[in-house]
């Protein structure tokens, strides 16, 4: 009988040079690829659907599904925005499908792209990058001034708090949706049918489905509350 061993691991799947540097094809790229597919279909067919769309008729399945999503965004970004949710709605859906779709991808046999942390962590840095230029927007050299109050002897506190933003951020994403393929991968790697046939698919809907709307909630929800608390009056 042949030897099982678990396969959670990220494989390369094609080496090649560039300016002299080797670069790897790796299964990352690929189901990221798949899930970037993925929502500019889904977003062509969203338009199309809203565009043929007359007054009086009854909306499709598909539309209502996405005008649910749209309006749940909206509800959820002026919850926690405000007077700002307009200016940010388009970046926190955007992000939050991005987020979602990745997470949910093990569900379809794809190596979830966020449980690399090469993925995870350009995802901290925007979030990162757009809190702190709302901040200067907002707040010009008070936004620097801020890291001294309420005494100067706290700002290396205060620096290491803001620098923590994107590594907290993506390793909350990341350890999560890794600790997800990790188990799913021990499980098909280790045991034998028929336990790999049917109990599987309970623990995916938690690991994939219900762990991975929660992450992407969570990675929206708390780049909302880092840039409100920034452009806040």
């Amino acid at each position: 009988m042949a030897e099982r061993e678990a396969d959670f691991y990220i494989k390369y799947l094609y080496e090649f040079k560039l300016f002299g540097q080797n670069f790897y094809l790796t299964t990352t790229h690929v189901c990221l690829l798949i899930v970037d597919i993925v929502i500019v279909i889904l977003a062509l067919l969203v338009r199309k659907k809203v565009m043929a769309h007359k007054p009086g008729e009854t909306p499709g399945m598909l539309q209502n599904i996405f005008e649910m999503v749209v309006e749940f965004v909206d509800n959820m970004v002026k919850g926690i925005m405000g007077a700002n949710a307009p200016r940010f709605r388009n970046y926190i859906g955007t992000i939050l499908l991005f987020v979602l779709i990745c997470n949910i991808s093990g569900i379809f046999g794809l190596r979830p792209p966020t449980a690399d942390y090469s993925i995870t962590f350009p995802l901290g840095i925007m979030t990162f990058l757009m809190i702190n230029y709302c901040g200067f927007k907002k707040n010009k050299i008070g936004h620097i001034t801020e890291l001294f109050k309420p005494t100067p002897i706290l700002f290396p506190i205060n620096l290491i708090g803001e620098l923590a933003v994107p590594l907290s951020l993506s390793l909350r994403l990341f350890g999560n949706v890794l600790s997800g393929t990790v188990m799913m991968g021990l499980i098909y790697g280790l045991l034998s049918p028929p336990i790999t046939t049917g109990i599987p698919a309970f623990l995916h809907i938690y690991f994939d489905l219900f762990s991975g709307v929660i992450q992407a909630y969570v990675f929206s929800m708390l780049t909302m509350v880092y840039i409100s608390n920034k452009i806040a009056d």
